[in-house]
């Protein structure tokens, strides 16, 4: 185990659960280093073959809110197929195809954004030559894949944003200047209560508190690096996770040699700003 992490046990009837993530009590965060997910298989049925998947927040396995790592190996795809929910997802290293199955290859570089509706059969695939690793996230579990011929429709249209066309803003009640932070607005509202996702990019070498206020906020590193500096530091590289209940703050620093880019789903605002 690394040495920036512990064991905390929390008694919960009787029953003893271990997390060797850290988590500052206090303030209710979490914090998983990528090099600390630990992976199983998707789709057990798959077996070693298949794509492999690295929890980050909930169980895959059960009826709630889950956010985890998928891991394709060089030049897998997945035959046509549905889900039972819709995902959203972000792709963090290699080159990621998902779209209807009759369609032509669509690679979707690091730092694509897409959806996929519920229902809906399509193919997902990794490019060949390079392993292929993207940020999935669902609101209701568990995570079920079901064949082509169960397919409905229920009247949700996919997105799909590659890095090109971002757009990037200045965040709100952030101090403009030419190297200021940004924020891209991918779904949903900012506003409080309401669910959303968005990037926030960090200039290099950025130092500032990131205050969080919603009973759900999620954070993946997806380029670059984070210096996470609260009570117990670490290093967290693309893949690596962040997160709080209520109010929270989070001190980071990005890299010296990249600017760094990090997706947020949260049910609220949140502020940015240097220190």
């Amino acid at each position: 185990m690394n040495m920036t992490h512990y064991v905390v046990c929390i008694f919960v009837s009787g029953i003893i659960s271990l997390f060797t993530t850290q988590i500052y009590a206090e303030q209710q965060i979490n914090v998983i280093p990528v090099a600390d997910v630990k992976w199983v298989a998707l789709n057990p049925a798959r077996g070693e073959k298949g794509p492999r998947a690295g929890t980050l927040w909930g169980n895959l396995r059960l009826g709630e809110a889950t956010g985890f790592l998928a891991k394709f190996s060089d030049g897998f795809s997945l035959p046509p197929h549905i889900h039972e929910e819709t995902y959203r997802a972000v792709v963090i290293s290699g080159f990621i195809h998902n779209d209807d199955p009759n369609a032509e290859p669509m690679w979707m570089p690091p730092g694509s954004f897409w959806t996929q509706p519920r229902g809906e059969s399509h193919i997902t695939a990794a490019k060949k030559g390079m392993q292929g690793i993207a940020l999935v996230e669902i609101d209701n579990g568990p995570y079920v894949v079901r064949p082509p011929e169960d397919a409905y429709d229920k009247g949700e249209k996919p997105i799909n944003i590659v890095p090109a066309n971002l757009v990037w803003l200045n965040l709100p009640n952030t101090t403009v200047s030419e190297n200021s932070p940004k924020i891209a607005y991918l779904l949903g509202s900012i506003e409080e209560g309401q669910l959303n996702s968005t990037f926030i990019k960090l200039p290099i070498g950025y130092t500032g508190e990131l205050h969080s206020q919603g009973s759900i906020f999620h954070a993946v590193v997806i380029s670059g690096e984070v210096n996470y500096l609260n009570q117990m530091p670490a290093v967290l590289e693309p893949g690596s996770y962040f997160g709080a209940e209520g109010n929270a703050i989070h001190k980071i620093q990005s890299a010296e040699k990249t600017e760094t880019i990090i997706y947020i789903r949260t049910n609220a605002k949140y502020e940015l700003t240097p220190s």
